[in-house]
């Protein structure tokens, strides 16, 4: 198996991946696969990635700045080092976000279904009733799943990074 091709499929996979998840540009897509392949354990910089990537030292600070924008990366600094490294942001934290969408979900759920319960009057309204609620019981499943598996992603990288 051939390591380096094997690394290129995975990057690109990652890549449309988030394109379509994020819609954010495809070199903002490929940085992200390329700092989760390539940048977890220190990181890479912006340099490294300008040649990386083989794209605008423009294009780059872009796409960085709006994927720090959205918290899926992050970077550090290292004292006498004046280079940012550039990191995924840690997975429990992109998880969180979801998080928060779903919590952001359920309070128009709850709105929803309030509204329907004081208003519904005829069975197609009625029957909106039901889908609302069993919708409900599923986003709340999401979203117990995503907080266990946020505490357990946690607990991994707190053992693996005790700093």
């Amino acid at each position: 198996m051939d390591i380096a091709k094997e690394r290129e499929i995975i990057i690109e996979m990652f890549g449309v991946h988030f394109e379509k998840l994020y819609n954010i540009p495809p070199l903002g897509a490929r940085i992200l696969g390329t700092l989760i392949v390539d940048g977890c354990k220190s990181g890479l910089t912006f340099d490294s990635l300008v040649e990386k990537m083989g794209a605008s030292k423009s294009s780059i600070s872009t796409n960085l700045n709006l994927l720090l924008k959205m918290e899926k990366i992050t970077y550090f600094t290292i004292t006498g080092d004046r280079k940012k490294y550039f990191k995924p942001a840690a997975l429990n934290e992109r998880l969180a976000n979801y998080l928060k969408l779903i919590n952001s979900e359920m309070v128009i759920i709850d709105k929803l279904t309030t509204y329907r319960e004081m208003t519904a009057a005829c069975p197609e309204e009625k029957c909106n009733l039901e889908n609302i609620k069993a919708y409900k019981s599923h986003v709340v499943e999401v979203g117990n799943v995503f907080t266990k598996t946020i505490n357990e992603l946690k607990k991994i990288e707190h053992n693996n990074n005790p700093k």
